[in-house]
């Protein structure tokens, strides 16, 4: 094997080990528990003067994170379209 085979394909190696540890430590949290849920199930329309609970949880309990997502999306398919531009001569 050459060197560029043999460092691929320990580095592809060492992603696989950190990509299956990641996944067997994850921990999601006890279903039953859901004192969240009850607040917001509770409190939206008081709070937000919205009925539906989906659209306060994505636009007012969590905005800047939807900001913030929104934000990379665009960045991305900004510089792909700046990647993939044709330069006139």
């Amino acid at each position: 094997m050459s060197l560029r085979t043999t460092v691929a394909v320990v580095m592809f190696s060492v992603l696989v080990v950190f990509f299956v540890s990641t996944a067997l430590m994850l921990s999601f949290g006890d279903p039953m528990k859901t004192e969240m849920d009850d607040y917001i199930i509770m409190h939206t329309q008081n709070e937000t003067g919205t009925n539906s609970g989906i659209t306060t949880v994505v636009f007012d309990y969590r905005g800047f994170d939807t900001l913030g997502e929104a934000t990379i999306l665009f960045s991305a398919v900004s510089g792909v379209l700046m990647i993939f531009r044709r330069v006139k001569n």
